[in-house]
This record gives structure tokens, C-alpha cells and sequence, in this order.
């Protein structure tokens, strides 16, 4: 039996009288979950085929910032790196939780993005980090892409101790 097989997918033979066969695709792309064909002869003329193309599974959104030169206690929030934003985002909401005392609300901001990933120090005011002498804490930002609607179509979350 012969299947050609497009970029990226992988198919699974089977026949009555054998056991199930992965054939990949040979493209070096490795296995793509949601990218399956699955072939059963159901005669020795006829083939039954059912096929799921799934979108291809999109790059992770990703967040990072340094406390590198912050002063304890700033409202003033640090600078932003985001990476792989969701096409069709309008607007980036961050907000930070404090991992030690989680009830203490930090709150954040959300600023307009135009596809740059730079978010520039000072974008937005909120309760900084401000834990008490002599200790460190864990800072955690949560940033989401929202559309125009102000759904969100992707976010990502990094982490890091102050004082660093």
C-alpha cells in the first residue's frame, strides 16, 4: 500500500492482517501532534481514510525582564521583552503576584502593542516589589495579548527573586 505524505504529518497503516505501522514524513520535522492520517484497507480494492489536519501547533509566547537596577519599592514598572505575540493582538496586560504572600495584590498595567516586543520601564505604575528587609521574595509577571474584543489569545509568565 502506498501513501504519500505531506510536510509535517505522519500516518498510522493499518491492514487485518497486520499491526498498526507509524510512517513519518521524512522531513526531519519530527511528530506533530493533531497531524495524523489513519489508512484501513476495507477491501483488497478499496481504502478507507480518515484525516485530521489540525493547525500546526503555534510557537509559545514568551516574557522576560530583569530586577537588575530596581529600587525596592518603585511603583514604576520594570522593562518587558515579549516574544511570539498572537497575530491580531491590540493591547499587552500584565500583572504580578508576589509567590511568598500571594494575597498580596501588586496589580500591573496594560499597554498598547503595536508589534514591537520592547516594553519600555515605566510603561505603567503599580505596587512593586517591596519585600522585607533582609528577605527575598519571588515575583511572578503574567502577561496576556488580547484582541480588540479584549479576548485573549495567548500569555506567557516569567519569574525571578528580588532582591536579585
Amino acid at each position: 500500500m502506498g501513501l504519500r505524505l505531506l510536510s509535517g504529518l505522519r500516518a498510522t497503516v493499518r491492514s487485518a492482517t497486520t499491526e498498526p505501522q507509524m510512517v513519518d514524513d521524512f522531513s526531519g520535522e519530527g511528530e506533530m501532534p493533531g497531524k495524523t492520517l489513519f489508512a484501513a484497507p476495507a477491501s483488497a480494492t478499496a481504502l478507507m481514510v480518515a484525516f485530521m489536519a489540525a493547525p500546526g501547533p503555534a510557537a509559545a509566547m514568551t516574557l522576560t525582564f530583569s530586577w537588575a537596577g530596581y529600587k525596592a519599592c518603585s511603583s514604576r514598572s520594570p522593562a518587558f521583552m515579549v516574544a511570539e505575540v498572537p497575530t491580531g493582538a491590540v493591547r499587552l496586560a500584565f500583572n504580578m503576584i508576589d509567590k511568598d504572600v500571594p494575597g498580596y495584590h501588586h496589580g500591573g498595567g496594560t499597554v498598547a502593542y503595536a508589534g514591537n516586543g520592547e516594553i519600555a520601564a515605566g510603561a505603567f505604575s503599580y505596587r512593586g516589589p517591596c519585600p522585607p528587609a533582609g528577605q527575598r521574595h519571588t515575583y511572578e509577571w503574567t502577561v496576556r495579548a488580547l484582541d480588540k474584543g479584549g479576548s485573549v489569545l495567548g500569555s506567557a509568565s516569567a519569574a525571578a527573586q528580588f532582591p536579585p
